[in-house]
This record gives C-alpha cells, structure tokens and sequence, in this order.
C-alpha cells in the first residue's frame, strides 16, 4: 500500500517514525525548543529548558533536571539522531536540529487543526442562530434557509483549504486501490 505522506517526506523519515518520535513530550519539547534556537544548545541547556516548562519554574527542581538529562542522553536524543532529526555529538553533548526536522514540523502544527474547529464552531453557531432566529419569527425562513445553505458552504470551503487531499483517508483509500 503507497503512503499517503507527499514523496519528498516519504524519501526521508517514515511517518511510523514520526509519530513515534512524537508521542512522547520531551521529545516534542526538545525539537520545539531547538527550532527557536539559532544554533546548537548543549543536552544540559536543553535539560534545563525541558524541566523548565515541565514545571512552569525557574530554576526548576534538581530531579527534574536530571531527570530530563538522563533521559535525553540515553534515549531520546538518540533516537532523534538516529532518525535524523537531530544532530547529536555525544562526546560534546551538544545538539541542533538537522535539515530534516522540517518533515516532524508539519506533524507538530496541531495549532492550524484547532484555527479550523474554531472556524467550524463559529459557522455552526451562527447558523444556530439563523434558525432560531427564523423559528422566532425575526426573520424570514426563506432567509434562513439560504443562510443554512451558505453556512454549509463555508464549512465545506473551510474543509477543502484546511486539508490537503492526500491526508485525507478516504482519499488515500481510493487512490491506493
């Protein structure tokens, strides 16, 4: 079965991987602070910052520091690595994001997903009150009833530029037949 993610992300990181490397929050966190990051942090610098916004503190507790330290040089930071994600020299302990990262980034901006709920409530309750505003005898129904149809409209508009067609699955499933 072919993927469903664009040729250029499928040549690189698998989407398996990605959403591996994804569900887990200091990895998240790590590729999040290293992308505001010009340059390169040490695993120390990152530690701090991971512990940092787990805890809203600063500075945060010594166990939360160590604690996120242990686990980025034992575990995450190679795997991200691995992956080619990061750029992890274990003997400096200093890491960066690769040119490859780009490829997670489009799996991280969940922030776009909740712009469209956002959009899809508004819709909805505006045509909520369309109609209830027709059943009050405020305004025609005739009205409403093209109000309804243009709601619709615009919440199908909505769907069409918020998702690209290949991340639809229903697409996906008939291309891939």
């Amino acid at each position: 079965m072919a993927s469903s993610l664009p040729a250029a992300l499928d040549e690189h990181i698998d989407e398996v991987d990605i959403h591996g490397v994804l569900s887990n929050e200091r990895r998240r966190m790590t590729i999040e602070i290293l992308g505001d990051e010009d340059g390169s942090l040490s695993a120390r610098e990152l530690s701090e910052r991971i512990a940092e916004r787990e805890t809203g503190q600063q500075p945060p507790p010594r166990n939360i520091r160590q604690s996120a330290y242990v686990s980025l040089i034992q575990t995450h930071l190679p795997r991200l690595d691995e992956l080619d994600i990061v750029e992890y020299d274990n003997g400096s302990k200093s890491v960066s994001l690769s040119s490859s990262a780009e490829q997670v980034s489009t799996f991280m901006e969940s922030g776009s997903r909740l712009v469209l709920d956002e959009h899809y409530l508004l819709v909805a309750v505006t045509g909520l009150v369309g109609v209830l505003a027709a059943k009050a005898g405020v305004v025609d129904v005739a009205l409403a009833g093209d109000f309804a149809i243009l709601a619709l409209l615009v919440v199908a508009g909505v769907a069409v530029i918020g998702a690209r067609a290949d991340d639809w699955p229903l697409v996906s499933r008939i291309r891939d037949r």
